[in-house]
């Protein structure tokens, strides 16, 4: 057999192009799908690109340019939409193949993609995602550091010109794409320094209405509007501490009008794109007013819902548009900070559960900060970026709780409401696992596999602990009742009188207990732990229960699964003092024997009904 020809560096174009022409014959189809064969383009005897002289990198350098110049001719004669187009869907595929076998770079096939996403149109750029993504796996199969860098660079030159508002579900597409495409332990998206997005900017207007006689419309100063990220206006003060000094400790949160409400509501996005500004006291001090307030005003505005949200819930879609995507056109606005507006706003549930999902955001970041989290092994063993010299007081951490219950109840009323806050739920608790996971400086998700020596030497303990082992001394051998000799009976009895054993408890400090041991649980270390703060919680929600079905009996109807004592209780923005003096307790956890929930009538009618009955025996 003759060898192949030897093909100078030059030649190469022709040949690709002799490649492309029969790719027209072996994939008759004109679409994306399915993907080219390429080892059918040429017999199984036949290298794809034949000889070309040269060393390897003279080869590699001379099919980029060839590549190259048919890609260009092709992109500028033809357009996306066309059949004609497929040239370049083939061509991409024969690129992928020529580079996992070493005959040209690795990634020119996607800096060729980078370059048709930069020549496209929005709607162009849709069709050559739809490429990337069906060829993905094909794409990411060869790992190398220079195609990483060139996937996150197209991606976020992408996502650069998208909009987030218009385009929510294209920019989710290129999101999943990047995550899929890296490792699930890859350190590219880490903030390791743990900067905040101060950069994301809410303008409003600063200014407050004139109450003259003589004024017939407001005086509207331009100069007065201001970025959140740098700070708080003095108009923005005057409001809150008007709002602080009307308010008493024991009062419940006021309802501001609209107007005065305005500047204390989007000085919210101050804390949520910053909330380190938190560590200030003032500052934590408005920020509990604008968010209770801004909690109260929810709930007393009537609720309307999204005409879009409703036609996709009932499954409607426009006759006229038959590929009509209910997801694609939901807009997702970034909201719009108008004073005009800004009543119709609120009265938005999509608007309303935005809000409120940050500050779930937000306070779960403030709960971190507690002293007995920051305690934690993790903590102290995560970077010096994360370290925070702040730390959550007691009232504030009872605050935090407070709201942060009162705004998870109120997320699950409305329609759809216990799926949507089941969803937020699930993602704030995962993404509390990737948080540690970064403290802990990203540790590697995969593990050695266990060594032949550990796992024999195992093995032979586990059958060795399994053997029967002697029995033990019988209950009637000398020395083992002597746990029936009371030697200090008076002793015993003077315990029994004390007036603290007949204290009983109450349902409210029972669900005090469980929202404390629901945020110990979340920064539980090992296994045991979790185990052992999960059975304490079980324990106080059922004598909670209890208790309460003495007296709220009738508000059980309103439980429901994944709601515990918060559901007999009335909602408030914050924890204020129940009045009731917390149980004295006989144990290290302040439980209270069940003997001692009967008054101490009832025991001596109980004792004295059993009395009579054995004195009739």
């Amino acid at each position: 057999m003759a060898a192949p020809p030897v093909l100078a560096p030059d030649a190469v174009a022709p040949r690709l192009d002799y490649l492309l022409r029969r790719a027209s014959i072996v994939k008759q189809s004109t679409t994306i799908d399915p993907p080219l064969h390429v080892s059918e383009l040429v017999p199984e005897n036949e290298l794809l690109l034949g000889e070309i002289e040269g060393t390897k990198d003279t080869c590699a350098l001379a099919v980029e340019s060839a590549a190259k110049s048919v890609f260009y001719a092709n992109i500028g004669s033809t357009h996306i939409e066309d059949p004609a187009f497929v040239t370049i869907w083939n061509l991409l595929d024969i690129l992928q193949y020529c580079g996992d076998r070493d005959l040209c770079s690795t990634q020119l096939v996607l800096i060729l993609i980078e370059e048709l996403l930069d020549s496209q149109s929005i709607s162009g750029c849709r069709i050559v995602f739809n490429f990337l993504e069906s060829r993905r796996e094909a794409i990411i199969a060869i790992n190398s550091k220079n195609k990483d860098l060139v996937i996150l660079r197209l991606c976020n030159e992408l996502l650069r010109r998208l909009s987030r508002a218009e385009e929510p579900v294209f920019c989710g597409r290129v999101y999943i794409f990047m995550f899929q495409s890296f490792p699930l332990g890859d350190k590219s998206s880490v903030n390791l320094r743990g900067n905040f997005h101060v950069e994301n900017v809410t303008t409003f207007e600063d200014y407050l209405k004139e109450s003259n006689a003589d004024q017939e419309s407001m005086q509207i100063d331009a100069d007065a509007s201001f970025a959140t990220s740098k700070g708080e206006s003095a108009s923005d003060e005057k409001v809150i501490q008007v709002a602080d000094s009307d308010k008493s400790k024991d009062a419940k949160p006021t309802t501001l009008d609209t107007e005065a409400l305005y500047p204390v509501f989007w000085s919210l996005q101050h804390s949520f794109s910053n909330p380190p500004r938190l560590f200030e006291e003032a500052t934590f001090k408005q920020f509990q007013t604008g968010l209770e307030a801004t909690l109260a005003k929810f709930k007393e505005v009537p609720k309307v819902i999204q005409a879009s949200d409703s036609e996709r819930k009932k499954g409607q879609k426009p006759r006229e548009v038959e590929d009509y995507d209910a997801f694609e056109s939901t807009f997702n606005p970034k909201y719009l900070t108008s004073r005009d507006l800004f009543k119709l706003e609120l009265s938005d549930l999509a608007f309303q559960r935005h809000i409120l999902v940050q500050a779930l955001i937000l306070l779960d970041f403030l709960l971190t900060l507690t002293e007995k989290s920051k305690s934690k092994p993790f903590y102290q063993n995560a970077q010096k970026a994360m370290h925070y010299n702040f730390t959550l007081r007691e009232e504030d951490t009872e605050w935090a709780l407070g709201i942060k219950a009162a705004i998870s109840n109120y997320l699950q009323e409305g329609p759809d409401g216990k799926f949507y806050y089941r969803m937020v739920d699930t993602v704030l608790s995962r993404d509390k696992n990737w948080v540690r996971w970064k403290m802990e400086n990203c540790q590697p998700f995969t593990r050695d596999r266990v060594p032949t020596e550990d796992f024999l030497k195992a093995k032979s303990g586990a059958q060795r602990a399994a053997i029967s082992k002697k029995a033990s001394k019988p209950m009637s051998s000398p020395g083992t009742f002597d746990f029936l000799y009371n030697t200090e009976a008076e002793k015993g009895l003077s315990q029994l009188r004390k007036r603290d054993r007949f204290n009983t408890a109450n349902a409210e400090s029972y669900a005090k207990r469980v929202q404390m041991t629901v945020l110990d649980l979340d920064m539980a270390d090992t296994e045991e732990e979790r185990r052992q703060l999960g059975e304490k919680k079980a324990r106080n929600v059922w004598r909670g229960f209890r208790l309460a079905s003495k007296k709220q009996l009738g508000s059980f109807d309103r439980i429901e699964h994944g709601k515990g004592l918060e559901a007999l209780q009335p909602v408030t923005s914050s924890i204020e003092a129940t009045g009731v003096d917390a149980p004295t307790a006989s144990d290290d956890q302040g439980l209270v024997p069940q003997d001692q929930h009967q008054s101490v009538e009832e025991q001596r009618a109980d004792q004295q009904s059993q009395v009579t009955a054995e004195s009739a025996a």
